[in-house]
């Protein structure tokens, strides 16, 4: 709740947010996941709409994608669909994707305190009937296009996606926002690469504050009510490589991707004054393109007892005729370990 804590004068006014849109950078697919999410120059299928929407170039036939997924010990849940339809093969790919993360039955104790009970006041009789539940939600929906040529062996694609974001804190406050990734990808020989402009025309959110949620506030706390704010992202840029091996019946594919981030970010990632970078690593073995097995390494940081550290991430897929099911492991490491393992499931369905 320390949103509803803050000095009005700073919640009036237009700020860049470091954090502002960072439910969208949890990532989606259980398979691009559980290998660290090295994905902007091989991402393909429906999924590429989020990680590099040239990607959804590949698409010959419709395809659909569901992700749940759970952090914290349950406490965060983020669901995840997107569908990617060809138009033609002349005209493209079109994707529409849904993201939902959200922190549901959260306590609201604004009207349980009574002020004059005691000498500094305490919860009110009967203190339940004064509580209610509500839900922090933040949600974004992407409008995908994707089209290239294939010049012989150089084939270039390029896309983008327009995002739409909707964030809500309960009843209190809540905001919209819009923005629009750029994407392209290429290949020479056995190589792959991949390049994402992220929030490429900033993304700007407009937050609202319910000022009626908020009666008797001041008094009985003894802090302002917040207003509403813009708040603004800067762009980011994703680049990638990556290499596909044979080996008898296997495909391995490796793949390497840097976020490089402008917002001063120095907890956890490599940086140099306001530029920081998030490297992360992706390794798939592919048998008979039926069976995969995958790993990764992602989230860089520097750990206060182990030093530098990188987050590990596991995982698996079966793809038979039109059906597709992946499942990804993502640990924590070091100090943060006790914070839990993230599990992930999520469902492609082809069809002509």
């Amino acid at each position: 709740m320390f949103l509803f804590c803050a000095p009005k004068q700073a919640l009036s006014q237009s700020l860049h947010a470091k954090y502002g849109s960072e439910f969208l950078r949890v990532g989606v697919g259980a398979k691009a996941l559980s290998m660290g999410g090295a994905q902007v120059a091989i991402s393909q299928g429906v999924n590429a709409a989020y990680w590099n929407p040239a990607g959804l170039r590949s698409v010959e036939d419709v395809q659909i994608m569901y992700m749940h997924s759970e952090r914290f010990g349950g406490i965060v849940g983020y669901d995840y669909g997107s569908l990617a339809l060809p138009l033609s093969p002349d005209r493209g790919v079109l994707a529409l994707s849904f993201f939902r993360q959200g922190v549901d039955n959260i306590a609201n104790t604004l009207d349980a305190w009574d002020p004059n009970r005691g000498d500094n006041g305490g919860p009110k009789a009967n203190v339940e009937q004064y509580i209610t539940r509500f839900s922090a939600t933040d949600m974004a929906w992407y409008l995908s296009y994707a089209s290239g040529q294939a010049p012989g062996d150089l084939p270039i694609y390029y896309g983008g996606s327009l995002k739409i974001i909707r964030q809500k804190l309960g009843p209190f406050a809540n905001a919209w926002g819009y923005s629009l990734d750029l994407g392209a990808q290429g290949r020479w020989k056995e190589w792959f690469w991949g390049i994402q402009w992220i929030d490429a025309t900033t993304l700007r959110k407009v937050w609202t504050v319910n000022q009626d949620q908020f009666d008797g506030y001041e008094e009985v706390f003894g802090d302002q009510t917040p207003e509403g704010s813009d708040e603004y992202v800067r762009p980011s840029l994703r680049i990638g490589i990556a290499r596909s091996f044979l080996y008898k019946e296997w495909t391995i594919n490796a793949s390497f991707d840097v976020l490089s981030m402008f917002e001063g970010r120095e907890a956890y990632y490599l940086n140099l004054g306001s530029w920081s970078l998030e490297p992360c690593l992706g390794i798939e073995g592919v048998f008979r393109e039926h069976l995969s097995l995958r790993m990764g390494l992602t989230d860089l940081y520097q750990d206060p007892l182990s030093g530098w550290m990188m987050r590990p991430t596991l995982g698996m897929g079966v793809e038979v005729y039109k059906f597709a099911i992946d499942y990804g492991f993502m640990g924590f490491s070091g100090s943060a370990a006790e914070l839990g393992s993230t599990h992930l499931v999520s469902v492609r369905l082809l069809w002509d």
